[in-house]
């Protein structure tokens, strides 16, 4: 699983990347403004990607060697189309390599992996201040749902919900 484009190269992420991709999952937080949320640890994020039971796979995008960006992403259920389906939990490309084409490689192999899973549908979500993020996705022919929001629990509200 792996393509190239000139010094580019989008493969699947290795056991080795996981320092990398811990990084660069930091630099996300801090670019969304949400590092006062992030409790992720290394450790965490190999087990979810390389442990016993993996939740979840990544993309690696390098330029000249060096690990510039990522997609992590799983694979989902839709009740509707009785299909599985491919979810980008986390994309992040650089800001000093965007606007060279990783994006657009990362998503269009995985969205030739949801074709090969037999997957019904290719989804994830956008902040909505991201609006150059959400220009990028429509250029590349996605749609933003207007009228779906995500609901989430979590810490002491999921403990209590579970009791």
């Amino acid at each position: 699983m792996s393509d190239a484009n000139g010094g580019a190269t989008i493969r699947a992420a290795a056991p080795a990347d996981v320092a990398a991709i811990f990084a660069l999952m930091y630099e996300l937080a801090e670019f969304e403004k949400l590092t006062h949320l992030f409790i992720a640890t290394e450790q965490g994020v190999h087990d979810a990607l390389f442990g016993a039971r993996p939740a979840a796979e990544a993309l690696i995008a390098e330029q000249d060697g060096e690990i510039v960006g990522y997609a992590l992403f799983f694979q989902n259920f839709s009740t509707f189309l009785g299909k599985r389906g491919l979810y980008l939990e986390d994309i992040y490309v650089r800001p000093s390599v965007r606007g060279s084409g990783l994006g657009t490689l990362m998503l269009k192999r995985l969205a030739a992996l949801a074709v090969e899973r037999q997957c019904g549908r290719f989804e994830w979500s956008v902040l909505d201040w991201n609006q150059n993020a959400i220009d990028f996705y429509e250029k590349m022919g996605a749609t933003v749902l207007p009228d779906w929001r995500i609901v989430r629990v979590t810490g002491e509200p999921l403990e209590r919900l579970a009791r």
